[in-house]
């Protein structure tokens, strides 16, 4: 069972992560509005007792004052009747309050002539019983009583004034309840006051996440960072993050440029490659012809091994044009063409495969054909590579909703889900995957249908087949 004080510190430590993840302008608030609170607590608790002991003083001196007054008005008047008995009379108070009941009715008091053992001469209408006048000063069943003692020549009698004391305390709840409305409404005006001020105050940081929002949309960091007028913290903030984006602009700018120098070399450097390994290409072929033996054996590897160098290059040459933005001349065309030229092209070599094309024509579009060509190779080689002989490839060519659609499908074991996003990298290669390629026919796939304003994606098979891969191209108006 855990610990009052483990509870404690877990709500402390709640009630700290919850004020953390308060916005800054709320905490700001709150914090203005918290120390005003206690501020205000302290000025009306200070107040309020102050002001209740003022109250209590009050209305003490008010029961004494009204006592005081009726020991000097009220004088009794006695006559002995002819029987012998003495009756006592008394005198109007005033011409306001000629009766005890009349002088009372303005405070709700109660007045009372009685003898020293509590025998009633005269009493307001309804008047409660009430101590006999033991002392000067009583409290007793929620009255305060004051009792004066009036002289007569045979006797002493006594004028009692009592009030309830909970007319002070009403009073006292008044003062108490103006003061904790008065403590809320300033509360809450410097929660609203903090609010607008910080507000205020936090205006030019949201500035400065609006323009960095802007950047990191725009990835454009020249965008200029607005400064405040004033010479205070946010206004290093802005200095240094102009700073700071001026200084990634340079960096970019250069390593922009150096990227830029590094494609245009790689696509010259393979240009420049490919007439050198035509001659080797030649020159092989012209040995492989002439000698005899091993000396042709070895002629011949070396001419397979030229063959794919210059399969790499080209692949490099693609890749690097379309870095460098070198894009070829596009023309009008069918795709159904390139796709069905692609397929029978690889049908002498699939191996044991069944290549099917669904092709219809009319999947016009603006294109490059020998990239397209080289795109549906690598996508066909590509299924033909990574299944079994004597499974089938689909190769499918439709318009579609403004687009001209090429899917390629195969019934191999298809690709697991976390290399769905793997495939297109450069030089990437599947676990276990000894064919011996390049690893760059899926981007050069890419790269071809970017640079046709399209894209490629992996898409579920249709029906429980192994892969798909489907090529999206703008189709070319009519």
């Amino acid at each position: 069972m855990a610990s009052p004080g483990s509870f404690i510190r877990s709500a402390a430590q709640a009630t700290s992560s919850a004020y953390r993840r308060l916005p800054i302008r709320w905490r700001l608030a709150g914090g203005s509005a918290l120390l005003t609170l206690v501020i205000l607590l302290g000025f009306a608790t200070i107040v309020g007792v102050l002001t209740t002991r003022e109250i209590k003083s009050d209305f003490d001196r008010e029961v004494a004052s009204a006592a005081n007054e009726l020991q000097r008005s009220v004088r009794p008047r006695h006559t002995i009747e002819e029987s012998g008995v003495i009756r006592y009379e008394f005198r109007p108070l005033s011409k306001d309050s000629p009766d005890l009941d009349a002088y009372a009715a303005s405070d709700d008091a109660i007045i009372r002539l009685v003898t020293s053992d509590g025998y009633v001469l005269n009493a307001t209408e309804n008047a409660p019983y009430l101590l006999p006048p033991r002392k000067a000063t009583q409290e007793w069943k929620g009255y305060r009583i004051e009792s004066r003692p009036i002289q007569l020549p045979t006797l002493t009698i006594y004028v009692q004034y009592a009030r309830k004391l909970s007319d002070a305390k009403a009073t006292a709840n008044r003062v108490r309840v103006f003061l904790g409305l008065g403590v809320l409404a300033g509360s809450a005006l410097a929660l609203l006051a903090g609010l607008a001020t910080a507000r205020r105050a936090m205006a030019p940081i949201t500035r400065l996440t609006d323009t960095a929002q802007e950047i990191a949309r725009t990835r454009d960091p020249s965008l200029r960072i607005p400064h405040p007028e004033s010479r205070d913290e946010v206004s290093e903030l802005a200095l240094t993050l102009e700073n700071m984006l001026h200084s990634l602009n340079e960096a970019r700018s250069e390593t922009e440029a150096a990227l830029a120098r590094q494609r245009e070399f790689i696509a010259d450097a393979s240009h420049e490659l490919r007439t050198p390994l035509t001659s080797v290409l030649a020159n092989l072929e012209l040995l492989e012809m002439e000698l005899e033996g091993e000396s042709r054996e070895a002629a011949a590897s070396a001419l397979r091994s030229s063959r794919r160098m210059r399969r790499l290059v080209a692949d490099l040459l693609l890749l690097a044009r379309a870095d460098a933005g070198r894009v070829a001349a596009h023309v009008p065309l069918d795709l159904s063409e390139v796709v069905t030229e692609a397929a029978g092209e690889l049908e002498p070599v699939a191996g044991g495969h069944h290549i099917s094309v669904s092709a219809p024509p009319g999947a016009e579009m603006e294109g490059a054909r020998d990239e397209l060509h080289r795109m549906t190779l690598n996508l066909l080689e590509n299924a033909l590579r990574h299944t079994d002989p004597g499974t089938a490839v689909e190769a499918t060519v439709e318009r579609r909703n403004g687009e001209v659609v090429l899917s390629v499908e195969d019934d191999g074991p298809g690709i697991p889900p976390e290399l769905h996003d793997k495939v297109f990298e450069r030089f990437f290669r599947g676990a276990g995957d000894r064919s011996g390629s390049s690893g760059l026919g899926l981007s050069i796939v890419r790269a071809v249908a970017g640079s046709h304003s399209g894209t490629v994606s992996l898409e579920e098979p249709l029906d429980g087949r192994g892969a798909r891969f489907v090529v999206r191209f703008p189709a070319r108006e009519d």
